[in-house]
């Protein structure tokens, strides 16, 4: 309950993580005869920096989100899935303030055996010609 108040009193806001739909387990779906559903899943309070400039071959820029271990814990009871590293599995990207983002790892912070708070770490993702 500490890290949610943290991070609402911190500007928090609310993040779309874009996920496929949990229910392609069919051998239709594996083939490609069934349609994979999206399906935005609201995550919050969530805060967001950039990481310090650094030397890079891409030069793109660097992420962290950090996200309240008790939504997306509403959020894995919701979908029904295992664990917070299923959702994040199934998450394709990550939408703040209408700018997407892929995710590039993942670490949780425990306190107690327990996790309070995931750090996203993520990039810009890049508007590809079809």
């Amino acid at each position: 309950m500490l890290a949610d108040a943290l991070l609402r009193s911190a500007a928090g806001s609310t993040a779309l993580l874009r996920v496929t739909s949990s229910n392609t387990d069919t051998s239709m779906s594996e083939v490609g005869l069934v349609a994979t559903t999206f399906a935005e899943v609201p995550v919050r309070p969530v805060v967001m920096r950039k990481l310090r400039p650094a030397w890079q071959e891409d030069g793109e820029s660097k992420w962290e989100l950090l996200v309240s271990a008790t939504g997306v814990e509403q959020q894995v009871d919701a979908l029904d899935l295992a664990s917070a590293q299923a959702l994040f599995a199934m998450t394709l990207a990550v939408t703040v303030a209408g700018q997407d983002y892929l995710i590039e790892s993942i670490a949780s912070n425990e306190a107690f055996g327990q996790v309070y708070l995931y750090r996203l770490l993520l990039r810009e993702a890049r508007q590809q010609a079809v």
